[in-house]
């Protein structure tokens, strides 16, 4: 089977194969004008989730055995009604008003998978998405009361890393509640991310860990402890984990932006889309670059051959960079609907299309 791409998007899912070498054609559409939130294709057996959200309609979430041939609907994760009053009434629990990431578990987990969601539960399914429940040895723990939103209104799980060596250690990423680990498989958590810092609090606070802007975090499958953080304030690395991160200051133009990439083989390369922060959010100077470290953030390296030229207002989301199994080929889609793949490490980008709808998430398909 020629390699695929996904992409989400807000109006649709879209499948890219490549026909040739470097020549990649639209192959597929799915869900066709409908918001697209996250996607999923499960290495361990093949099998394709797609999370929608249709505003009104609420959220959906999808599954296929046959390449996205065919879908079936599944029960989107839901939080309980809750017991109000002497009574015994029930009042309905708070709304999920957005699936943002998708994760499976670990090779000796099968059927399992997480599901990240706003406003701020994290969700485990045991069946293949056939039903969820809430994690809610997260969800009550007392700091969650001081989680709050960066982008959206209300605080959202966009990052959940399976540690590949154990399954059962979960690193999840919160905007804005930190950096958040289980050994046990979400029965137990431990707030991390000592080291990161929210220049836009009061000094007394900046540091404080539960209010820290994640905005994404990407580990190395060869390497589980070393998580690469791409946070409101800039860059950080960890190695043991989560526990401990170092601010990375040699960024280059800019240590602001929401994506990151961490080579599958080698902790030390990560990549980053650079951008003005705050109200601006464009690239630096509207020249659109992406940026790579191969020695574990000493330096970097700038590349634009293949991006556009000035003035450019793409903007790449979290989900939005992604790399496949070999550690050279890149993909990135961007808010104004430019798709891009790299097939040398980022250095030299080709523009597949550039009149995609807004991009929530790009994912290679596992086993290309």
């Amino acid at each position: 089977m020629a390699d695929r791409i996904y992409v989400a998007s807000r109006k649709g899912l879209l499948e890219f194969s490549e026909k040739a070498a470097g020549k990649w054609d639209m192959t597929g559409t799915s869900f066709v004008g409908e918001p697209v939130s996250a996607v999923l294709p499960d290495a361990r057996d093949g099998t394709l989730y797609a999370a929608l959200n249709l505003g009104h309609f609420g959220i959906k979430l999808h599954r296929s055995e046959d390449g996205a041939k065919t879908w079936r609907e599944l029960p989107a994760p839901a939080y309980a009604a809750t017991p109000e009053g002497e009574d015994g009434d029930k009042k309905d629990g708070p709304s999920v008003s957005l699936i943002w990431t998708l994760a499976a578990g670990g090779t000796d987990q099968p059927g399992r998978l997480w599901a990240g969601t706003i406003p701020g539960g994290l969700f485990r399914s045991d069946d293949r998405g056939e039903s969820w429940s809430l994690v809610g040895r997260l969800w009550n723990l007392p700091e969650r009361e001081q989680w709050f939103g960066g982008g959206y209104d209300e605080p959202g799980i966009h990052s959940i890393c399976v540690d590949p060596t154990d399954s059962k250690r979960l690193t999840v990423g919160v905007s804005c509640g930190g950096v958040w680990m289980s050994k046990d498989a979400g029965a137990s958590w431990t707030l991390g991310g000592a080291g990161l810092r929210n220049e836009y609090m009061p000094p007394d606070m900046a540091e404080t860990r539960v209010l820290q802007d994640v905005h994404r975090l990407a580990q190395c499958p060869a390497a589980p402890n070393v998580i690469w953080c791409q946070h409101h304030n800039g860059i950080f690395r960890t190695e043991d984990g989560g526990v401990n991160f170092t601010e990375i200051e040699t960024a280059q133009p800019s240590a602001f932006g929401f994506a990151v990439a961490v080579h599958p083989a080698d902790p030390n390369t990560a990549w980053f889309v650079p951008a003005v922060k705050d109200e601006c959010r464009v690239p630096v100077d509207q020249r659109m670059v992406v940026s790579r470290t191969k020695d574990g953030g000493n330096s970097f390296e700038v590349f634009a051959d293949g991006l556009p030229k000035n003035p450019s207002f793409d903007l790449v989301y979290r989900h939005c960079l992604d790399i496949d199994a070999t550690g050279e080929r890149l993909a990135m889609g961007s808010t104004t609907g430019n798709f891009w793949v790299a097939a040398d490490g980022g250095s030299r980008w080709t523009l597949v299309s550039n009149h995609l709808p807004p991009i929530a998430q790009v994912i290679w398909a596992p086993g290309d």
